[in-house]
């Protein structure tokens, strides 16, 4: 399975897949009508909390949000029943969706990490 990452202000395109916004807080700008995605998984978003605590120094502190945010993931239910019916399904690709002006440091790109290793960690 493929797991890219896009821009929620970038177009969309047939070869998104499903879509999963992976934002806890709706963008700004986008009417819900206007966004292409299949899924808003605000529950596998960093908590208000964690995304409080790094979202003003993000780059000083990135490797501590991606320790604290796995941590989160981890001890989320919801990720792995997540992971576990993405398992079942029959999709070839997905696309993670975030809001982040910063494209390189942005919970997707934790996110995606964690869900390529929780995929390989699994027996087909």
């Amino acid at each position: 399975m493929e797991i890219q990452i896009k821009r929620i202000y970038d177009s969309a395109s047939q070869d998104d897949g499903l879509r999963l916004l992976v934002d806890r807080l709706w963008p700004r700008g986008i009417k819900k009508s206007d966004l292409k995605c299949d899924v808003w998984a605000k529950e596998l978003a960093p908590s208000t909390i964690l995304r409080k605590t790094f979202h003003a120094d993000i780059e000083a502190r990135w490797d501590d949000f991606i320790r604290e945010y796995t941590q989160e993931l981890m001890s989320n239910s919801s990720f792995e029943s997540f992971m576990t019916e993405l398992i079942k399904s029959s999709l070839s690709k997905i696309t993670l969706l975030y809001s982040s002006k910063n494209k390189d440091l942005n919970n997707a790109v934790v996110l995606r990490q964690l869900m390529i290793r929780f995929l390989s960690s699994r027996t087909f």
